[in-house]
Parts: C-alpha cells; sequence; structure tokens
C-alpha cells in the first residue's frame, strides 16, 4: 500500500514540473558562429635551423720551445703583428753552448782516434799481405779501424743536434698573424722534459673567422655546405654577421646521451669586431623563398567546431539530391557525430578529409578554411611548400587576400517569444 502510494506520489510531482514548464516563457536558442581570420599576403619565407657556438680564428698555432732553459728576452706582446720567422723570445743560451763546445771537443778526440787507427791499420796490413803478422793481428786493426770511423759519425751527430738546440733557444714565429697570448714572462724557467710549454698562442687572420657551432642530430640532415648563415654575438646585440656554411663535420659529439655534430660557418671579419672565444648565435637558412604567398601555420592547424561541421553536414545534406540515402538514416547519422560515407556522395559534395581537416596521402597537400561572402567558412584544398612551424608557403589553391580561418568561437542569440498575457487561461489539464 505504502509502496503504491509513493509511485502516485511521484506522477503527480512529474505531472505538475511538466505543467510549470509549460508556462514558462519559451526561448529560441541559434547558435552564431565567429571567426577570426588571416590573409593570405606575399612576403619571404625560410626555413632555418637554430644553433650556438664559439668564434675561433681559422689557423691557430701555439708555439713553444723544445729546450728547457730560462727566458732571457721577450720582443713581442699581446696583440702585436708579427710576420713568419720573427723573433719572439731568446733563452739563455749558456747551458746549450757548453753542450755544443763538449759534442766539438767528443768529434775531435774521435777524428784523432781515427787518424791513429787508420795509420795503424794500414801499417799492419802491409805486413799481413807480406804474411809477416799473424791474421789476428790484422783482424784487430781492422775492426779498431773500422770502429774509430763510427765514433766519428757519432760525434759529429751530437755537434749537429747541439746546434739544433742552440738555434731553438731563439723563438721565431711559424705564421704571419697576431699575438693572441703570452704565457711568459722574462726571468722565467720553462722546462721541456715531456711536452712541449706553450709560450705563445698566434692567430694568422682576424679578418677571416669561423664559428663552430653545435648542431642536433635531428637537424643535422637539411645542413649543407654553402648556405647562408646568420648570427650575433652579446657584444654587438643589433648587428646581424654573415656566412657560410663551410664544413659539416661527421664525427659526432655525445653530452648527456645527447648526440650532436659540429657545423663550422665561415665568417668575414673586415671590421675585426668579431674576437675569438665570442659565443655566437647562429640561424642557418636551409630554404627559402622571397615574394611567395604565405600564410599563418594556425591555418593548416585549424579544424571547425564539431558542432559547426554537424550543422554544416545537414544544410549540405537536405539541399543536395541524395537518392540512394534515406534522409532518415543521414540525418540521424549527423545527430549521433558520425560524417556518412562519403564514397556514396555525389560529385561536388566535399570530401572526407576536408572535415577531418586533413588532405590526401600527400603531406605538403592540406585542407584550410576559408571564410565566405555570406560569413560562413569553406573548405579549400591547398598545396604548401616551405614550412617554418609559424608560416606556410602556398604554392596553390589560394589567392593573395583570401581571409583564411585560424580559430573560431560559438555565442548564443536568444528570441523570446511572448506569451499571451501571461499565459494559457483555463483549467488546468490533468
Amino acid at each position: 500500500m505504502k509502496k503504491k502510494i509513493l509511485i502516485i506520489s511521484i506522477a503527480f510531482l512529474a505531472v505538475m514540473a511538466i505543467i510549470l514548464l509549460a508556462f514558462k516563457p519559451f526561448h529560441k536558442k541559434d547558435s552564431s558562429f565567429t571567426f577570426e581570420t588571416v590573409k593570405v599576403e606575399r612576403g619571404d619565407i625560410a626555413n632555418v635551423v637554430t644553433a650556438t657556438g664559439t668564434i675561433n680564428a681559422i689557423t691557430t698555432v701555439e708555439v713553444g720551445t723544445q729546450v728547457s732553459g730560462i727566458i732571457k728576452k721577450i720582443y713581442v706582446d699581446f696583440n702585436d703583428n708579427v710576420k713568419k720567422g720573427q723573433i719572439l723570445a731568446q733563452l739563455d743560451e749558456t747551458n746549450l753552448l757548453e753542450q755544443l763546445r763538449q759534442s766539438q771537443a767528443s768529434l775531435d778526440q774521435a777524428l784523432a782516434q781515427l787518424r791513429f787507427n787508420e795509420a795503424t791499420y794500414n801499417r799492419l796490413k802491409a805486413l799481413y799481405e807480406k804474411n809477416l803478422i799473424a791474421q789476428a793481428d790484422y783482424d784487430q786493426a781492422l775492426f779498431n779501424y773500422e770502429n774509430s770511423k763510427a765514433a766519428v759519425s757519432n760525434a759529429r751527430s751530437a755537434v749537429s743536434r747541439a746546434q739544433v738546440n742552440l738555434e731553438y733557444a731563439t723563438i721565431t714565429s711559424p705564421i704571419d698573424g697576431v699575438v693572441l697570448n703570452r704565457a711568459v714572462e722574462e726571468g722565467q724557467t720553462v722546462a721541456a722534459s715531456f711536452n712541449t710549454p706553450t709560450l705563445f698562442t698566434i692567430v694568422n687572420d682576424l679578418t677571416q673567422m669561423e664559428v663552430r657551432t653545435s648542431v642536433d642530430e635531428a637537424d643535422i640532415g637539411k645542413v649543407k655546405e654553402g648556405q647562408k648563415v646568420e648570427f650575433t654575438v652579446d657584444a654587438y646585440p643589433d648587428l646581424k654577421f654573415e656566412g657560410s656554411v663551410s664544413q659539416v663535420r661527421l664525427q659526432p659529439v655525445t653530452t648527456n646521451n645527447v648526440v650532436t655534430y659540429i657545423v663550422v660557418i665561415n665568417a668575414p671579419n673586415p671590421d675585426k669586431k668579431l674576437m675569438p672565444g665570442m659565443t655566437a648565435s647562429a640561424t642557418i637558412f636551409v630554404e627559402g623563398k622571397n615574394n611567395t604567398l604565405i600564410l599563418s601555420g594556425k591555418a593548416i592547424r585549424f579544424t571547425p567546431d564539431q558542432v559547426y561541421l554537424q550543422k554544416m553536414m545537414a544544410e549540405f545534406m537536405k539541399n543536395a539530391d541524395m537518392p540512394n540515402m534515406p534522409q532518415a538514416n543521414m540525418r540521424s547519422g549527423v545527430q549521433s557525430g558520425q560524417v556518412p560515407n562519403m564514397s556514396s556522395m555525389p560529385q561536388g559534395m566535399p570530401q572526407m578529409g576536408m572535415f577531418s581537416g586533413t588532405g590526401e596521402a600527400d603531406p605538403k597537400t592540406k585542407v584550410v578554411w576559408v571564410k565566405d561572402d555570406k560569413g560562413g567558412i569553406r573548405p579549400a584544398m591547398v598545396k604548401l611548400g616551405i614550412e617554418n612551424g609559424s608560416k606556410v608557403e602556398i604554392v596553390s589553391g589560394l589567392s593573395e587576400g583570401d581571409e583564411v580561418v585560424i580559430s573560431m568561437s560559438e555565442g548564443k542569440k536568444k528570441e523570446s517569444v511572448s506569451r499571451n498575457n501571461g499565459g494559457p487561461r483555463g483549467p488546468m489539464p490533468f
């Protein structure tokens, strides 16, 4: 009994709710869409690869010494221009001269011994030929003579080595250039026991520099020799320096599991504003065109709202002649959010790719939405050229001045239907 009363109560409340809704003013809502567009314009577009690197001179030579000693005199300083063969510094030659004199004395001793042994050998040889001495005496004389000749050759090599070391005491420039660094002072002792100490760093020509940049492995396939490059340095933020790719090195550089490749950029420096060691931010122009049709990349990535697409499809199917497809099935498909099979549509019907925002198999073929004269939008198939993310080149499909949609927003317009003096009169229907 209680259950029956509960059911009757619920039914009564439902009927009362329906009656109250019937007496409320009726509002018809109509959706309106606002489109944000950009125009197809003529301009320049380029696909670029960005990288950072360090500015260096094309040729850098570190000048050292092959002998040990005390720096007696330094003849050049930082930033001095030097010529090939010019004296840079002089080591103390005292020990080197003593080594040369000692080597010369050893040579004189070896020559004296050679002359004595040669005379002895010649005397004994004559006696041996007359069978007046034993074979052993002749062999010993021959051995001493040959050994003396070898000693003289060894002594002469020691003299030559001492002379070369003495020449090494005079440090000269190997190239024409500029002294970039001086690492020693007068009176300082340098030791060349195991490695050659660096005394000076000389660069050949500061009017021709190079930038050694690191390019990520994802972009290295786009970089080729001869491509144009623009770069900036922190010292001159308002200036753009130009260069070209001179070398793409094959040796990978792995840092924290990130693989990069060295790309060397030729950088003319006639004003000598660029200095070795500066950090450069480079832009490598992979491909580019001037005075071509360009469009914002947002237009390629835009897809209309699903509600608008359904409304557009419904209107098209309502006005189109589709004898092979029941209208009820088409409406139900649109209302459920499913787009009908386009293969059965008549000629002139927009293809499925247009409504899904994609083109054909060609990755350069895309669909954009162009604003028409009636305030709506229509799909247009376009062929793309250069893409750099923010802009794309339009090869075909659009004309200069076309307005292409990049975003849309939906608003509500309310139209009130007046009631008859506050609503219907008469007895309430039950």
